[in-house]
């Protein structure tokens, strides 16, 4: 399989995670909703757990093809899209200190990363993309043209390339925002706690005054954001604080409850 076609074919697997996705979610929520990480249709977690079952099925020399047992296909799938889900949800927390997704109110859930029914949906998920999807990819790609292949793996990936570029910068510019409010609500709430330390009811008075404030100026920030910005705010589930605060705003939280609030329609 040359380089191109693996490529392509990620690009492609991508789409129709996306698909699958957005379908789901738009159903699940009654209106439309865009899903993945990148601001373009593809979910690169689908692209590479499906591309990876392919390579698989062509060189893993009978670990799993077309005429595997089913059941054998459905264990080796469900375990392994547990493994790529819970490492991105990981990774994606470690670096971004959000959450794309959270299990967390489904049942048999590990850390809200990876839940039971869904490993199991992905399992026979994967028996369907084995028996069925990839034999038809397969013998379609054999007649496509090297030069088909590397000419459209060089427009997707550029596309590629260019949204993952957009969507870091973007993402790295919101959270810097968030941290920065996070910070200052913090910084402000000790110093007030010092100040008035022997009034635990003015504390409280004057920290609710605080928030207050700062829901406003969260409120203010939300109607500020693009439409890049909106869609990742959109589709980040929740939000992880990178550090740990006497006194936690969770600004990124409130931005997205001030960004519902916005689209809510019939609001004044």
């Amino acid at each position: 399989m040359i380089v191109s076609e693996l490529l392509v074919l990620f690009i492609f697997y991508s789409f129709l995670g996306w698909i699958w996705e957005t379908v789901y979610c738009t159903v699940q929520n009654g209106h439309f909703q865009s899903r993945g990480f990148l601001f373009g249709p593809v979910c690169p977690i689908y692209g590479f757990s499906i591309l990876t079952v392919q390579l698989i099925c062509r060189y893993g020399r009978g670990v799993i093809s077309p005429e595997t047992p089913a059941w054998k296909v459905f264990l080796i799938c469900a375990a392994g899209s547990a493994v790529v889900e819970y490492s991105t949800s990981w990774y994606l927390e470690k670096r971004f200190h959000a959450r794309w997704w959270d299990y967390g109110n489904l049942p048999l859930n590990l850390n809200g990363r990876i839940c039971l029914p869904v490993t199991l949906c992905f399992g026979a998920g994967g028996v369907v993309i084995v028996r069925y999807i990839l034999p038809v990819f397969e013998k379609t790609g054999s007649r496509i043209p090297p030069l088909a292949w590397e000419t459209l793996s060089l427009i997707l990936m550029a596309l590629f390339a260019a949204d993952f570029a957009l969507t870091e910068a973007e993402l790295n510019s919101l959270l810097q925002r968030i941290e920065s409010v996070e910070n200052e609500f913090s910084s402000r709430a000790e110093n007030l706690y010092t100040a008035v330390a022997g009034t635990p009811q003015q504390v409280g008075s004057k920290l609710k005054g605080l928030e207050e404030e700062f829901r406003s100026r969260l409120y203010s920030a939300a109607s500020g954001l693009n439409v890049r910005q909106k869609h990742i705010m959109k589709n980040i589930r929740s939000f992880r604080p990178g550090k740990v605060y006497r006194y936690s705003l969770h600004a990124g939280q409130k931005l997205k409850e001030a960004l519902a609030q916005i689209r809510r329609p019939g609001r004044r």
